[in-house]
């Protein structure tokens, strides 16, 4: 018989300002507010009203009672916007931190995408950054980790590792189980991992209120029975905490489900076991090679809710190169978070249901808004790097200035935002294409015109072959990253 192990996930990003559009008049005290939208702050009230306090104050007293125990995986964001608005409630997020029966656990501070970064520089800092602040809130330093979306692989696992964790978080995703059981501990680059038990996780967090669900309705007793039946060592439950009241509305009885579930579980000699006694008390059964990444998100389970289209990795490759701009570096951390990217997403069926109800825009305006604020974003810093003009040259670009490749019948479908994203792509468009725009010159003038980059133009005319074209492009794209790198 399996014990059970509750975690949960509890995070706001700051939205992007759907209406913001490029000042450059704008002083940087008044940056904050114009990137970010002001629908932030009503979000956040709503989620306060309807989940986070009467969840907490639910879950207290549930810690009091000694049949229960959970952690919480909370965001530097979140804590930001709930300092800003709502302290009551980050009052009570402080009483169940501290709580014996509660554990805290790590994250990165943004709750951004800087793990699948090929430098891990980045991600590490965030992870400090969230250790930090966990120490200022609550005078705890997490030992528990658990990435952006349960992103994990092999390299997320060994740096993790490197930093002293005792054990990450990730989804049970059968194609790394390989026919085991999710409810053990096992290892992955010496460090063990906590698998999240799909099922019984999505069966309160998508199915809870599903009439069409042949299970439904679900209960605690029915519930605590499948916990208390599955074999193994522990059943890792964990959830965006919203589920309680936000996605799941009061009225479904979920608040009553969660009430009644200690107590349902103590009846059938069930415990409630903190992650940090788990990883304690059970030695890994065996290892996992995770090298394509998994994530709890979609049915994929993979990172294609935030890369999974060119637009996202258009913007996630941008958001990456941005780091010499980043003299700001706040700024830059808030666009890596994840949302923005899943935001853009362009999945079909219940997964683009699920996407389409997270995000305040479509997918197209999610990008273009993104594109837009990090070349603002960048165009800023120029004006204060040593070599402003090769930051000008490979600086992103918003939308209305970036080369739209065509041919003699239009618009092919490709679009690059940067000199890196134009090297990459006269690589792979028709040749048709080439031959269109070099008969017009349009290389050239773009390069010479938006890039003000004369001497690569000048390098390039009379060139008709792609090849030549190409390494043309690329000799001077890697010179000028070697004078801002």
């Amino acid at each position: 018989m399996a014990d059970i192990c509750m975690g949960f996930e509890v995070h706001q990003p700051f939205r992007l300002n759907r209406h913001f559009e490029p000042d450059p008049k704008l002083k940087k005290k008044d940056l904050f507010d114009r990137y970010f939208d002001s629908l932030n702050k009503e979000v956040l009230l709503r989620v306060a009203d309807k989940c986070y306090n009467p969840a907490t104050q639910l879950i207290l007293e549930k810690l009091d009672d000694g049949n229960f125990a959970c952690s919480f995986s909370l965001s530097g964001t979140l804590i930001e916007q709930l300092e800003r608005w709502s302290k009551d409630t980050l009052e009570l997020f402080n009483q169940a931190a501290r709580h014996k029966n509660c554990e805290v656990i790590g994250q990165t501070y943004y709750h951004s995408i800087a793990s699948c970064f090929t430098d891990k520089t980045e991600f590490r800092e965030q992870v400090r950054l969230h250790s930090d602040l966990m120490y200022e809130q609550f005078r705890v330093r997490p030992t528990i980790f658990e990435n952006t979306e349960f992103t994990f692989n092999n390299d997320i696992a060994a740096t993790i590792k490197s930093m002293d964790f005792s054990a990450i978080y990730t989804e049970g995703v059968d194609r790394i189980l390989a026919g085991r059981s999710p409810n053990h501990i096992y290892a992955c680059r010496d460090i063990p991992v906590l698998l999240r038990n799909t099922t019984l996780s999505d069966d309160i967090a998508f199915r809870f209120a599903n009439p069409s669900w042949e299970r439904y309705p679900l209960t605690a007793d029915t519930y605590a029975g499948w916990v208390a039946a599955s074999p193994g060592d522990i059943v890792n439950v964990f959830l965006d905490y919203e589920t309680f009241g936000e996605h799941f509305w009061k009225e479904t009885g979920i608040f009553d489900f969660l009430r009644a579930l200690p107590d349902e579980l103590a009846t059938r000699n069930t415990t409630f076991r903190l992650p940090s006694d788990v990883v304690a008390a059970h030695p890994p059964s065996g290892t996992l090679d995770v090298r394509e990444s998994i994530s709890w998100a979609d049915l994929e389970k993979d990172t294609s809710a935030w890369m999974g289209n060119d637009r996202q990795k258009t913007a996630f490759h941008a958001i990456q190169n941005a780091r010499p701009y980043a003299v700001d570096k706040p700024l830059w951390r808030y666009l890596q978070t994840s949302d923005h990217f899943y935001y853009m997403a362009s999945k079909y069926g219940t997964c683009g249901e699920v996407h389409a109800y997270f995000s305040h825009h479509d997918a197209d305006e999610a990008f273009r808004t993104f594109m837009k604020v990090l070349s603002h974003m960048e165009g800023r810093t120029i004006k204060v790097m040593k070599n402003r003009k090769s930051a000008k040259t490979l600086r992103v670009l918003p939308p209305e200035q970036a080369f739209h490749f065509a041919g003699p019948a239009g618009f092919i479908g490709h679009t690059a935002y940067s000199l890196d994203q134009f090297e990459e792509l006269l690589h792979i468009v028709p040749k048709d294409s080439i031959q269109h725009h070099v008969a017009r010159k349009d290389f050239i003038h773009w390069i010479s015109d938006v890039l003000e980059d004369q001497r690569l133009a000048e390098s390039i005319t009379g060139l008709a072959e792609r090849h030549e074209i190409i390494m043309a492009v690329r000799q001077r794209r890697e010179l000028l990253w070697s004078h801002i790198r």
